[in-house]
């Protein structure tokens, strides 16, 4: 059962400085001005986890939601002895998203997109529009499964290699809509979700835009300080949009101005495939442009490289607030990782612990010893390492799992993503006018 919150933040923006009472849908300022990524500003300014919740709203004082749901889903922190022995790293904390029972983690989706959705679906109004996810599987895998249990209208657009990651404990809710794209890559996903989003009666979920989303992620920074006692040093993850990396960063700033975990804010270790990089590109350019690649040639790549959910083409870089200004202000990096390398780390992290980590997880992984090695991270600096998803195989083997039907199953090579767009709001045919 939901449970309804008081609103106790505003929306600002960081460059005009404009306040305003958040609507729950709202994605961008309404002045006219460059574009720049919303932020929240809470009432309460001190970290005060809730004793009541295990989940991730025991941080519902920073979490932009007027409801609040019964789950566990939550990031497990811990240490590993044999890892930080491999590593050099005595002081390393791994910050766990997915599926692992004896290390108390419940995120049935396996991935920690299962954190947003849930702050997301908090943030609507009582009577929303339907949310439009665009996604390379995990963000859709997470929407499907949240909206589904609280029966709140969605509709998921994601390439074929998506679908194999959209499988679930239970049947979906009917209010939640599959639609897939062969011939496709992520971005055309989002190029394609934007287009129905806006029609009448739909929303953009909105992805980095989305306060929600970003300060969903940003509980994986609280629960590891929460565990950790204090502020790390280095915070290593890897990214496709550098969403997640936003929400960490911005989290950071929020706990430093507690005045209670020092003056530093976390060095953002951020690390990509290196067969396709556009994020690592640009920063090594010194520059705020973004660095693009072709739609063909990223296709060709996007369906070749090792984690295939790093494969944006239009990352959040260049606009204000985003990665180039959070690699900036954090005096971060940006690491690539070849393909052998990150298998080699996924294989490492399943013989210590015991359970199967995602493709992006053992990317991170990879990066990290990549920068130890490389003398980036000193050996005595407090680390933590997002461990984005796991457990996925372990998830099959103690439950059964029901297979998502999709609604719609169309090939970009032989439609236009144009005349799609009416046959997709059919789908929702008491939405669509």
């Amino acid at each position: 059962m939901e449970k309804r919150v008081s609103r106790h933040y505003a929306v600002f923006c960081p460059i005009c400085g404009r306040r305003s009472q958040d609507d729950g849908l709202t994605l961008s300022c309404s002045r006219d001005h460059g574009p720049a990524l919303l932020r929240s500003d809470y009432l309460v300014k001190e970290f005060a986890p809730k004793a009541d919740s295990e989940g991730l709203f025991r941080y519902r004082d920073w979490l932009p939601v007027t409801r609040t749901f019964p789950t566990r889903a939550r990031t497990v922190v811990f240490q590993s002895e044999e890892l930080s022995a491999q590593l050099g790293l005595p002081n390393l904390w791994i910050a766990f998203n997915g599926y692992w029972p004896e290390r108390g983690a419940s995120i049935e989706t396996a991935t920690f997109k299962e954190l947003e959705a849930y702050a997301v679906l908090g943030r609507l109004p009582s009577d929303p529009p339907v949310l439009v996810v665009a996604s390379a599987g995990n963000t859709a895998a997470a929407f499907a499964a949240v909206c589904s249990r609280y029966r709140r209208p969605c509709l998921l657009i994601v390439p074929r290699r998506g679908l194999a990651k959209m499988r679930f404990r239970m049947p979906l809710d009917p209010a939640v809509k599959l639609v897939v794209l062969d011939g496709a890559d992520y971005s055309d996903a989002i190029a394609l979700a934007e287009s129905v989003a806006a029609l009448p009666g739909f929303q953009a979920e909105g992805g980095v835009r989305n306060i929600g989303r970003r300060d969903g992620l940003a509980t994986v920074l609280y629960a590891s300080v929460e565990a950790m006692g204090q502020m790390p040093d280095h915070y290593v993850q890897a990214v496709g949009s550098g969403a997640g990396a936003i929400a960490v960063h911005e989290a950071a700033t929020r706990l430093l101005g507690t005045g209670a975990y020092g003056r530093d804010l976390p060095r953002l270790m951020l690390c990509q495939n290196a067969a396709f990089a556009p994020l690592a590109d640009s920063w090594k350019s010194g520059t705020r442009e973004l660095a693009t690649f072709s739609a063909d040639a990223s296709r060709a790549v996007t369906q070749q490289v090792f984690a295939d959910e790093l494969t944006n083409r239009f990352p959040p870089y260049a606009v204000h607030s985003g990665v180039f200004d959070v690699l900036t202000e954090s005096s971060g990096d940006m690491l690539t990782v070849e393909q052998a390398a990150a298998e080699y780390e996924r294989d490492v992290f399943s013989k210590v612990e015991s359970v199967d980590i995602e493709p992006a997880s053992a990317v991170a992984l990879a990066g990290l010893r990549n920068a130890v090695l490389d003398e980036r991270i000193p050996k005595e600096a407090c680390v933590l390492l997002n461990i984005t998803g796991g457990g996925r195989a372990r998830l099959a083997q103690d439950h059964q799992l029901y297979d998502a039907e999709a609604a719609l199953v169309v090939d970009l090579r032989e439609e236009s993503a144009q005349s799609l767009v009416p046959r997709i709001a059919g789908l929702f045919p008491d939405r669509a006018r």
